[in-house]
């Protein structure tokens, strides 16, 4: 899993783009990024597969905030991201939350 943080000059916007890799996600059928920048809606903000088998999406965050989230597969498995910036606790299930820092 990757992360990937594009500062805009003009705006107080950081283009974020969250990667899942295909040996993780190659035979979903479908991928959604779930977390506090889309009030954690399972199927607001699905990810797009590529030819390889990745899923990916480019979001744009404001600046000076943390987002915790994580990635949904076929609308059953919870995976965090490898990459993130940290991990903190979730209020469900026992589990933590990836969160993205800009």
């Amino acid at each position: 899993m990757s992360v990937k943080k594009q500062y805009l000059k003009s705006k107080p916007i950081c283009r974020v783009t969250f990667r899942v890799p295909s040996q993780v996600a190659k035979k979903a059928k479908n991928v959604h990024i779930v977390g506090e920048f889309n009030n954690w809606s399972k199927v607001s903000t699905p990810m797009k597969r590529l030819k390889d088998g990745a899923h990916v999406v480019t979001l744009d965050l404001d600046t000076g905030r943390e987002y915790q989230y994580r990635y949904l597969i076929d609308e059953d498995i919870w995976e965090n991201d490898w990459d993130a910036d940290k991990y903190v606790p979730s209020l469900f299930g026992g589990c933590d939350n990836s969160v993205v820092i800009v």
